[in-house]
């Protein structure tokens, strides 16, 4: 039999190369929940500050799984078992890891539903394929919950401060935003990997590109993830739906382009208790064309707030963000905005009453951390028999430096308002 025709390849243009087995993943790929990954960005919103970042949520999941399959083959030759049955269930748990992902990934993830979580969401979609597919992702979804103690490696490499999908956003990101200061020497992390005691942990010889690791991570929060135009492009986003479902409330006239979105904006869903079958219905349903298409039809709205937002969202005309240090004083800052932002809006003949002008600020924090290392850290192995966390193993204090979250209050305003 020619063995070629036992495979699929995808060619990435950050792994290379991507053979995929044909049989259950190949069937996963080709489904049409997995599918919907295309149309949904890996970055959300950074296409607007970096051009090229239009990659989705499906190459960055190929990317991770591939990672997997390197991962798994060196582990085998380094005399760890795994079956055939625990490594396929893993490729589909990393492959599958993100795609209970909204529209704009993280953007609007607790617009529609309350007390929710996109794991939550991948859980349920999980399930329901696994149903599908005749009990086939049992395996799978034990690895994907940390339901599988008799090799819990295999879900850190699913979810930990050192797992797969970390390593490729980082270098998929890093690559098509241009800012390689996140870029990461993958091989050699993976290279490194070892099994100990049931646990990943590093060998000594890959401190160094954990350092880097770390470090990248930081520096990708700091200029990619966290980049100033994106938070303002987020609270725009964020100052629309909140729009649309004030008026939702009021009864005014709305059209709505996606049946879909239509349901989470005109209904108060929660997932405190679960994932009902209708949110799940209407969830995959969702990608970022819906999003994108409302928009488009909402800037032609008879509610002048709402079209000015969707025009400017339309038009890349977004606001400025202003982040505020130890010098400023977030008071005197919130009269002003106050203050002026009805004025700029009467000019301009929009609304400006007190609640109309709230649609054109916004004051918040922006949150990274590089790494965890008191519930969940990456482990350093010393020698064959002692493992080290590791900031206690690195031979620079910067980690330590690293350990500690970046907090920046700022600002979202009209460009009009200097502060």
């Amino acid at each position: 039999m020619d063995k070629s025709t036992q495979y699929k390849i995808f060619n990435d243009p950050i792994h290379g190369f991507i053979t995929v087995p044909k049989g259950t993943i190949l069937r996963l790929i080709d489904h049409p929940y997995v599918q919907r990954m295309r149309h949904i960005k890996q970055m959300g919103l950074g296409y607007l500050v970096f051009p090229a970042a239009e990659h989705s949520r499906f190459t960055h999941a190929l990317g991770a799984m591939e990672l997997a399959q390197r991962t798994l083959n060196n582990l085998r030759e380094k005399d760890t078992t795994i079956s055939k049955a625990e490594y396929e269930a893993t490729l589909i748990a990393v492959l599958l890891h993100d795609i209970g992902h909204g529209p704009l990934s993280h953007t609007l993830e607790f617009n529609f539903i309350k007390d929710f979580h996109h794991e939550m969401m991948t859980l349920a979609i999980m399930r329901d394929l696994n149903k599908q597919m005749d009990g086939k992702l049992d395996l799978a979804i034990k690895i994907f919950t940390d339901q599988y103690p008799k090799k819990p490696f295999l879900n850190q490499l699913v979810s930990s401060q050192l797992d797969l999908d970390r390593l490729d956003y980082l270098k998929r990101d890093s690559a098509l935003t241009g800012v390689y200061e996140g870029s990461v020497g993958i091989d050699r992390i993976l290279k490194t990997m070892r099994v100990h005691n049931g646990n990943m942990v590093i060998e000594k010889k890959g401190i160094y590109a954990i350092e880097n690791y770390i470090l990248a991570r930081r520096l990708m929060y700091m200029q990619v993830y966290l980049h100033k135009t994106v938070l303002s492009a987020d609270k725009l986003l964020r100052h629309i739906f909140n729009r649309v479902r004030l008026l939702i409330k009021q009864k005014k006239p709305l059209h709505h382009p996606s049946p879909a979105l239509q349901f989470f904006l005109e209904s108060e869903q929660s997932a405190r208790k679960k994932i009902s079958a209708e949110m799940l219905k209407h969830y995959i349903r969702l990608d970022d064309n819906d999003i994108f298409q409302s928009i488009k039809l909402w800037q032609y709205n008879n509610d002048p707030i709402l079209s000015d937002l969707c025009m400017r969202f339309q038009s890349r005309k977004l606001f400025r963000t202003t982040f505020l240090d130890d010098k400023s004083s977030p008071k005197k800052i919130k009269e002003k905005i106050e203050t002026q932002t009805p004025q700029i809006l009467k000019k301009r003949g929009l609304p400006h009453d007190e609640e109309s002008a709230g649609f054109y600020y916004a004051f918040d924090k922006s949150y990274s951390e590089a790494y965890q290392y008191e519930n969940e850290g990456i482990w350093i192995l010393e020698d064959k028999n002692t493992a080290v966390e590791f900031s206690k193993a690195a031979d620079t204090k910067n980690i330590i430096a690293l350990t500690q979250p970046v907090v920046k209050p700022y600002v979202v305003h009209l460009k009009e308002i200097q502060l």
